[in-house]
């Protein structure tokens, strides 16, 4: 937002979870917008994930490195088109180790390299209830990046879904990282805020790119 009276600031949210506003500049968000509007297309492009249950999540997903399904990771879209999923770029594996340098510091960055990338998009309408990030064998860093709409971000505690909670406001460009005693705390997203999206990026809805470790083996299939 422009011309705010407090200007937003670096926010440790809970042990071991970092916000940084702004931490992608205009120019990075738009590089990063086109790379997944690229990732999004078939083969293995967005898709609407559905639950065991026989639900289906509310934001659509694509996947890089190693594809997520509720609950395990495959080489292949197992519950989509069946190919393989798209490889995880060296640069974004280098983008998930500074972000984790820039919020936890270097001895935090994993020793093995970030493998994974779960891209979702929320349109308007779209949610994302309480959930931990427990599918890795590793427990690595997370590292969460948004462009274009706000959401409200909810980043809770490791035994419960429910509170003690903290909403944060997640902008275009925010990072947000979450990992030692946080690393494991279930999150999510109660709303998204339409319209807020930066007018100059060319994006109506909202996308998060999540960067994990796995922690598999490369040769698993």
């Amino acid at each position: 937002m422009d011309a705010e009276l407090f200007p937003r600031e670096r926010a440790a949210v809970a042990p071991g979870a970092v916000h940084v506003p702004d931490w992608l500049d205009a120019a990075r968000q738009r590089t990063l917008l086109d790379a997944c509007r690229t990732w999004a297309r078939p083969p293995a492009g967005l898709r609407t994930v559905r639950t065991p249950g026989g639900g289906t999540m509310t934001a659509r997903q694509v996947c890089l490195g190693w594809h997520w399904h509720p609950y395990a990771y495959a080489r292949t879209v197992v519950d989509g088109d069946g190919a393989p999923v798209k490889p995880f770029p060296d640069w974004l594996g280098e983008l998930a180790r500074q972000a984790v340098t820039d919020t936890l510091g270097p001895q935090a960055v994993a020793p093995a390299p970030y493998d994974i990338a779960l891209i979702n998009f929320y349109d308007a309408d779209a949610r994302m209830g309480m959930h931990r990030d427990g599918d890795e064998k590793t427990d690595a860093p997370v590292v969460s990046l948004s462009l274009g709409d706000t959401c409200v971000f909810r980043f809770g505690n490791t035994a419960t879904r429910t509170r003690p909670y903290t909403d944060v406001e997640l902008r275009s460009g925010d990072l947000f990282v979450f990992g030692g005693p946080s690393r494991f705390a279930y999150h999510g997203v109660p709303r998204v805020l339409p319209g807020t999206a930066p007018p100059g990026l060319g994006l109506t809805g909202r996308l998060n790119v999540t960067l994990r470790v796995s922690g598999l083996p490369a040769d698993t299939t």
